[in-house]
């Protein structure tokens, strides 16, 4: 088999909708009907469903937990009715790799490592497998079926992936089938 991976030169939000078209390709191929986005305002959401549209995607928003009201990056009340207006599913809740007690308290926790560790693709391919088991853990999705989870590096899009998703319990049975898109640098 061969497959196409998408490179940006630099990571961020100009690479939104060719990261989401690429996406959207690889879902028409392989027949995937869910996909996971990272969104902390609705636009990558937005986004999303613009470009999935005509096709029956079951398209899930994951924003960042109240635990980051002061940083400005949750989501608004009204940002989140927008979206569910649209059709889309929003989950917000507590980061499956990291940011929870076990950080107050040591550098080496297991969701550390597997967060560090795949921060050495990019902050996208942290995220995007993060929401997927976010979404997993909220019962989200259909645990037999592929998703598409897509992230980025601050605002926008310019991570995605194809994966098979698993429950954070069970972690070890998550696998990442295929990169789509990715920068090729963290910055």
């Amino acid at each position: 088999m061969e497959g196409r991976i998408l490179y940006f030169d630099k990571p961020g939000k100009a690479n939104t909708e060719a990261t989401l078209r690429a996406a959207r390709r690889r879902a028409e191929e392989l027949g995937i009907r869910q996909v996971v986005v990272a969104s902390s305002h609705g636009y990558t959401a937005r986004e999303a469903k613009a470009i999935f549209a005509d096709l029956d995607v079951n398209l899930i928003a994951v924003s960042i937990c109240a635990a980051f009201d002061d940083e400005g990056w949750t989501m608004t009340a009204q940002e989140r009715a927008g979206l569910e207006a649209l059709g889309i599913k929003v989950l917000t809740c507590l980061h499956s790799l990291g940011d929870d007690v076990s950080d107050a308290f040591t550098r080496s926790a297991p969701n550390r490592i597997v967060r560090e560790t795949l921060y050495r693709f990019c902050q996208g391919m942290k995220v995007a497998v993060e929401v997927a088991l976010m979404a997993a853990d909220a019962g989200l999705l259909d645990m037999t079926q592929e998703a598409i989870a897509i992230a980025g590096t601050g605002e926008g899009a310019d991570t995605a992936i194809v994966i098979k998703p698993a429950y954070a319990r069970k972690f070890e049975q998550l696998e990442i089938r295929e990169i789509l898109a990715k920068p090729r640098s963290a910055g």
